[in-house]
């Protein structure tokens, strides 16, 4: 992988010209590197970002990371940069959700005695995040002595001397305890009694089954419902004793009668000496303790901890080289973009064991033939990160969406909101399982085994009675607000979905449910206000509602406010344009530059802002690009680059809102090649100018896309003209039929305003 990255690279920084010694030099420097080295984990661990900074296998079950023991937004991947203290090392996280969930089976190496915070008396089960008990056995450390990259994680903690080392397979988190001094009193904790911001215990066990192997599980409940989670731990060395304490948890209302047990294994070691080490490897299933085994045995026979780290990072470089930057990419930028490559590829999860077999929505194990997928925080990833995997990781698209599928029909015709664990969370609105499933069925990435099923589910996701306000919407063609908060952000996202099955429908050529779905989704158009020029709550009797205040983040709109929804009508932005009375560019000019009145309070999620553009949050991730359709592409390319310049850094706080599982970063990653996709159905990626002169993607099947955009200086940021494979391109977009096929995009860049190349 490394020559192969050098050629390219090498091939690349000639064609761009300059002194090829010193180009090939700062090559081979880069190449040399590795691509996992560039990324960063640290990144988005302050501020709003939410992320874990530890060790995951591309999309893998696994995500071993430190947590700092507390509750809280800032501690809802575990771990908030700003503190200092460490509590234990958890295989299962979320990466920059907006609330808090899993930590699951956490060890934490210490020597006695530890430090620890008082203990509270056990709490009961139905415990909430208020009541979260102190972090009690901890470690402090410091920054300076942590690294981490893609697929490994280390720090040291104080005062033990303990030298911590993270890596992962995709079911199996390895750790590598080294003892820096003598110790008299090591120590191994492992802690299933755990309650942190969402997440409970309410049964977990651990047993010893051989001297150097440990199997269990947890069970708990919080934001998926009903989480089962088994392992097998292997030990590297045996214990000289293990203490297990159960702590009995009791049902409200039910004095005395235990429900289940927060475990709580010890594992003394006594006496170690300065360099020696202990390697755990850890195995997860969401089907049994005998599918961990199998899953352990098939990822981590034996117990050196450099072979999985190489492992690692050889699956990581491979997959990170699917992208390669001209060599004069600055560092500070290359470490950027390497980052939000990987974090793009870490969500959703594999759920499915070695053998195929996984819990399913309806709790039954299931066999599949393909892997199964978890954690789809669709209202955001549908945007950009599903686009992306069409694109680069078709594959695995499929088995993405055959997850979904499988889980609708598991889940009494119903496809998943936000799914985690085999469980349907709720979380945000929406039913956009059903554009994610369509892309792929109309990008040919997805072959339906029975096309009418399919619409059969689609519809009964899209009609399903008593849910959401969807027995108005069906009724009106809205919901009224006086009826259902979110009224009028629930109206847009279903009608996208319902263009979604129209779109489906007219594929497989069942005309009438495609007039019908068609029609729905113009429903848009019943909460336009030609008065207030927005889309507004209303009411069924008293039409809309008095008071409207486009800057306000009201109950009638999804963490946003009327500006921010203004343009979520990505199925039809001429029919947008229309009903704007053609003034669709200047909507976008004071979208972009409408300040917020001193009256208004910004909630958490509207970071990032540009006027009232978040880019912290996701429903407004292509209104840049519409400018494209307003025919100013200037105004895309300027503010393309400013977001991907001054939004997104190498610091701790350098995500500018939740990374959302994949969408902030791939957000970046496709705007920072040029392509975007603003609407995923209709199969188009508008172009921009990119923000490296030469990058080259590694497509399935061998082919290649090279896009080239040399500049004298970051002024040229405008496109005087485009051309693909050799020929003038008279549109602003390019077609997935003519992406996957690979060729060649040259951009003719230019400092000069108000060029219209299309």
């Amino acid at each position: 992988m490394i020559r192969r990255s050098l050629s390219v690279l090498t091939a690349l920084a000639l064609l761009l010209g300059g002194s090829a010694s010193l180009s090939a030099q700062r090559t081979a420097r880069v190449a040399k590197k590795g691509l996992s080295s560039w990324v960063n984990t640290l990144i988005g661990t302050d501020w709003v970002g939410n992320v874990y900074p530890g060790a995951s296998a591309p999309f893998g079950m696994v995500q071993l990371s430190p947590d700092n023991g507390r509750a809280g937004w800032d501690y809802i991947a575990g771990y908030f940069y700003p503190d200092s203290v460490i509590a234990g090392f958890s295989h299962t996280h979320l990466s920059g959700t907006g609330a808090g969930d899993l930590y699951d089976i956490s060890y934490m190496p210490v020597t006695l005695p530890a430090l620890t915070e008082e203990s509270r008396p056990p709490l009961s089960f139905g415990m909430e995040a208020k009541d979260q008990r102190p972090i009690g056995i901890h470690a402090r450390f410091s920054h300076a002595t942590e690294t981490a990259q893609a697929g490994y994680y280390a720090v040291t903690l104080e005062p033990y001397k303990i030298r911590v080392e993270l890596t992962a397979t995709e079911r199996v988190g390895i750790q590598r305890y080294t003892f820096l001094e003598d110790a008299d009193s090591a120590c191994i904790i492992l802690n299933l009694d755990k309650a942190t911001n969402w997440d409970r215990t309410v049964n977990s066990d651990a047993r010893s089954i051989s001297p150097t192997q440990i199997v269990g599980f947890r069970y708990s409940d919080g934001w998926a419902r009903d989480q089962k989670v088994y392992f097998t731990t292997t030990l590297s060395r045996p214990a000289l004793r293990i203490e297990r304490t159960a702590i009995p948890y009791t049902s409200k209302g039910e004095v005395g009668k235990s429900v289940g047990y927060g475990v709580i294994l010890r594992l003394y070691y006594g006496k170690v000496r300065a360099g020696q080490s202990i390697t755990l490897c850890t195995a997860l299933s969401g089907v049994s303790e005998q599918g961990a085994q199998k899953n352990l045995k098939a990822e981590a026979p034996h117990s050196d901890f450099d072979r999985y780290r190489q492992a690692a990072t050889l699956a990581w470089n491979k997959r990170l080289g699917q992208v390669t930057l001209d060599a004069k990419v600055p560092d500070s930028l290359r470490r950027v973009f390497y980052t939000a490559l990987y974090r793009s590829q870490i969500c959703p999860t594999i759920y499915s064991d070695v053998d195929g077999r996984y819990l399913g929505a309806d709790r039954a194990v299931h066999q599949a033939q393909h892997k199964t997928y978890s954690t789809f925080s669709l209202w955001d990833t549908y945007r950009t990160a599903h686009p992306f995997y069409a694109l680069l990781r078709p594959s695995e698209a499929r088995d993405m969406v055959a997850s979904l599928v499988d889980f609708g029909e598991q889940n009494s015709g119903h496809l998943p909101v936000w799914n985690m664990f085999a469980s349907e969370t709720d979380m945000m609105i929406g039913h956009h399982s059903i554009p994610v499933i369509v892309e792929a069925v109309l990008k040919g990435i997805y072959v339906p085994r029975d096309k009418a099923k399919l619409l059969s589910l689609l519809r009964s996701t899209a009609e399903r009675k008593g849910y959401r306000g969807l027995d108005s919407y069906q009724r009106l063609g809205y919901i009224p607000a006086d009826e259902e908060e979110e009224s009028v952000s629930k109206t847009l996202e279903y009608a996208y979905d319902d263009a979604s099955i129209a779109r489906y429908a007219r594929w497989m050529g069942d005309d009438s449910v495609a007039r019908r779905y068609e029609e729905r989704s113009g429903a848009w158009r019943n909460l336009w206000s030609d008065q207030l020029g927005f889309f507004a709550p209303r009411s069924e009797q008293a039409g809309f509602l008095p008071d409207f205040d486009p800057f306000a983040y009201s109950k009638a709109f999804t963490e946003s406010n009327a500006y921010q929804y203004l343009f979520s009508v990505q199925h039809d932005i001429a029919g947008l344009d229309r009903i704007m009375g053609g003034q669709l560019g200047k909507r976008l000019d004071e979208f972009f530059g409408a300040t917020t009145p001193k009256h208004i309070e910004l909630p958490i999620f509207s970071t990032g802002m540009i006027g009232q553009y978040a880019h912290g949050n996701e429903p407004g991730h292509h209104v840049i690009f519409l400018y494209n359709h307003a025919r100013q592409p200037w105004r895309t390319a300027e503010l393309t680059h400013q977001v991907l310049r001054q939004l997104y850094t190498e610091r701790p706080d350098g995500i500018c809102g939740n990374e959302d599982c994949g969408q902030m970063s791939a957000w970046y990653v496709m705007a920072a090649l040029g392509l975007y996709p603003v609407d995923p159905l209709d199969g188009k990626y508008e172009l921009v100018a990119p923000l490296f002169e030469s990058a080259c993607i590694a497509l399935p099947g061998g082919k290649h896309l090279t896009i080239r955009a040399p500049r004298r200086n970051e002024a040229e940021q405008y496109t005087a003209s485009v051309s693909f494979n050799g020929k003038p391109l008279r549109r602003s977009y390019l077609t997935y039929e003519e992406l996957r096929e690979g060729g060649t995009i040259d951009f003719t860049l230019t400092s000069e305003r108000g060029k219209i190349w299309y």
